[in-house]
């Protein structure tokens, strides 16, 4: 097994963490992780107080966290309240300031990870308290920014080498089998959060239309954009951080015309049933470059051993071209 600052502080069979992916982690893919022997979180992200208390059931008595999307909490801050009262094993904050939360999540005696994309980020990290810092580079699915995890990552470990030797660093973007883990381990981190990985699983929510079309697929046929968000009729997400999918012939069809889809009544309701029925040639996948990585969908437990051995195996001079 491969033990870590992060294994440690958190009680963990393996370096792994699942990330709080809106709509697809629910109470069923954290529990799975996290009885699996990593840490799972449940994707709070757009606030609605209604299905986090349905995954948070779901989950049952297994140690999960819950993940916000911070710029949304900003609107139903009380939601964090309620939140803490279930006594979660951490909260994790993305996309936004998390120094207003800072002090609840500590005072509640709940761990706090900031997910951040710049070393501005990672400071402001730690003055909101963070124990756990998540580095996520560009080639991460879902919202994120331009940094690579390459440099990201040792620039953060270096950072806090130097501020902060106590807080614990993760590695997030293209991590998506056990040589993406080595590797975050010898660029400094403690750990690593893994969301397209465990996309693909059984436990996640994700319809079988969309698990077939990305099954085979490469990272080239991803794409970062905000065609996505105005179809889903989210128009106000901060202008810094954009969406990174799968490519779609609605995608293609969209890209460049943001004004005309926020004014097209009858495209978004198209694309909504289309992510009900799973029809990713229009509901395209929102996944990262490590899709290119992934042939098949293990449970979540499979995917944190082969993982973990792969790892191992490597950082034990196991490696063959």
């Amino acid at each position: 097994m491969i033990e870590t600052r992060l294994t440690r502080a958190f009680g963990l069979d393996h370096p792994i963490v699942s990330a709080p992916m809106a709509r697809v982690a629910g109470g069923r893919l954290a529990a799975a992780v996290s009885n699996g022997g990593g840490l799972g979180f449940i994707g709070g992200g757009y606030c609605d107080a209604g299905w986090i208390e349905t995954e948070m059931a779901e989950a049952g008595n297994a140690p999960v966290g819950m993940g916000f999307i911070t710029w949304k909490l900003d609107r139903s801050p009380d939601l964090l309240d309620r939140v803490l009262e279930r006594k979660p094993r951490a909260v994790f904050l993305s996309f936004g300031d998390p120094v207003p939360y800072g002090a609840a999540v500590k005072g509640a005696g709940v761990a706090l990870f900031c997910q951040v994309q710049t070393v501005s980020d990672a400071r402001r990290a730690l003055e909101a308290g963070a124990d756990v810092i998540v580095a996520q580079g560009t080639e991460a699915g879902g919202h994120g920014a331009r940094r690579a995890t390459m440099t990201l990552v040792p620039e953060v470990a270096d950072l806090l080498a130097r501020e902060a030797p106590e807080v614990l660093l993760l590695a997030a973007g293209g991590i998506a089998d056990g040589r993406g883990l080595a590797a975050a381990l010898m660029l400094g981190a403690d750990g690593v959060l893994c969301g397209t990985r465990f996309w693909a699983s059984p436990e996640a929510l994700v319809t079988e239309g969309q698990m077939r079309a990305v099954l085979g697929a490469d990272g080239d046929q991803t794409v970062r954009g905000n065609v996505i968000d105005y179809a889903r009729g989210i128009f106000d997400w901060p202008e810094r951080f954009d969406l990174r999918t799968m490519r779609s012939g609605f995608v293609d069809a969209w890209t460049g015309r943001l004004e005309a889809l926020q004014a097209g009544d009858a495209a978004r309701a198209d694309f909504a049933r289309a992510a009900d029925e799973g029809r990713a040639e229009v509901a395209p996948a929102v996944v990262g470059e490590g899709i290119g990585l992934i042939r098949s969908a293990p449970g979540a437990a499979d995917i944190l051993r082969e993982m973990s051995a792969e790892a191992e195996a490597l950082l034990g001079g196991g490696w063959r071209r």
